[in-house]
């Protein structure tokens, strides 16, 4: 949730940060101050710095407060977003003439990139109304419910992109031509003693072959559409919401 902002701030990692480590987050706070936001004078630096601290802790509440974040030390993501986007602040007030000549067609192109890759970035799945959304979404296609509206969504998203899309529903619409079948090829396993109830059995089997082969085949694209979110690395459904 934080790449967009450590890559504008040219962080080593930005991909791979993890503020839940508490040595590369202290490392990083460090690393903010230091290299972007600079709030204290380097001689002010030192309990910041000493990452192996025991007292780092109130040292880092204290910075918190001395940048007036709104937020509290136990708050890390929402800690970790609101200083990055001081030190981007920051950052573009340092370098106002390397961005002033950007054209607006070049900051679009880039901000529709980012939203393509990145599509629920400013989804709040809090929202009361996004979670009536959902739920009448889920309700009209069938699909089961989940405490995690987010869940749900993407469940709702794996349907329309696979059944609902224009070439699923033309592909769904094709008629299908049925092919002879010589029933004196598949052998009953019993005998009634009427050859028509044979037959009529015979046909009872195979329709009812068709019928676990067309359960197998939901039954293998639920398996799918499950794997496909709960394997999703950019979602952590603990949070309760993606980006800000």
């Amino acid at each position: 949730m934080f790449r967009r902002k450590l890559s504008a701030l040219d962080y080593h990692n930005p991909a791979g940060f993890n503020c839940r480590d508490e040595t590369e987050f202290r490392n990083f706070i460090v690393w903010l101050e230091d290299q972007k936001i600079r709030h204290y004078k380097i001689e002010d630096r030192g309990n910041l710095r000493n990452i192996h601290s025991d007292d780092w802790p109130k040292s880092f509440e204290k910075y918190m407060k001395d940048v007036n974040c709104p937020f509290k030390i136990q708050e890390r993501q929402e800690t970790v977003d609101w200083l990055l986007g001081l030190a981007v602040r920051l950052e573009y007030g340092d370098n106002a003439d390397k961005y002033k000549d950007s054209t607006p067609d070049g900051a679009k192109n880039a901000d529709n990139t980012a939203k393509n890759a990145e599509p629920l970035i400013n989804l709040d799945v809090n929202n009361p109304d996004f979670k009536a959304g959902v739920m009448a979404l889920a309700n009209l296609l069938q699909i089961q419910r989940h405490d995690d509206y987010l869940v749900m969504l993407k469940a709702i998203r794996i349907l329309v992109q696979e059944r609902l899309t224009q070439d699923a529903i033309a592909k769904a619409s094709q008629s299908k031509e049925g092919l002879p079948v010589a029933l004196e090829k598949h052998i009953l396993g019993f005998d009634t003693g009427d050859a028509v109830i044979n037959e009529a059995a015979q046909i009872l089997r195979l329709l009812h072959i068709e019928e676990l082969r067309e359960l197998q085949t939901k039954i293998n694209e639920a398996i799918v559409a499950v794997q496909a979110i709960i394997a999703d690395p950019k979602t952590d459904h603990r949070l309760g919401k993606v980006g800000r």
